[in-house]
């Protein structure tokens, strides 16, 4: 196997080039950062099998993370997903994206790096399991 792809989706750049720089010290993984979650998906759609986790931020132009989420998973229902914010989310919402395995995991931010690696590292783990399974 190649390496294991993880997008960053953020609309601030210094975040999402922080959050690729770090994560590409990561054995097996490409980290691609994007700005705008339009070329992310379609970045994604092109590669979908590639990928293994999607991290968004929740509030982004164009399309919210959440409709990210939804359209990476309509096209590959098997990526990890994971969602960020700085704002309060619904408990109730959130609890019913997790439960309908749309959204994997939550990071509330300020995402500390440590935090993120391990994540990251969980994810990679799982999806990597699973993939064995299959």
């Amino acid at each position: 196997m190649g390496k294991w792809l993880v997008a960053i989706v953020d609309d601030e750049l210094d975040i999402a080039s922080l959050f690729r720089e770090y994560l590409s010290g990561i054995k097996d993984v490409l980290v691609f950062s994007f700005t705008d979650p339009v070329v992310a998906l379609e970045h994604f759609i092109n590669n979908k099998h590639e990928y293994f986790l999607i991290i968004s931020d929740l509030k982004m132009p164009r399309i919210s993370g959440i409709e990210l989420i939804k359209k990476v998973k309509e096209a590959n229902p098997f990526v990890r997903t994971l969602l960020m914010t700085a704002f309060e989310i619904d408990d109730t919402m959130f609890d019913e994206y997790r439960k309908a395995n749309i959204i994997n995991d939550f990071l509330q931010k300020p995402v500390r790096l440590e935090d993120l690696h391990s994540i990251v590292e969980k994810h990679l783990n799982l999806y990597k399991k699973f993939k064995k399974e299959l």
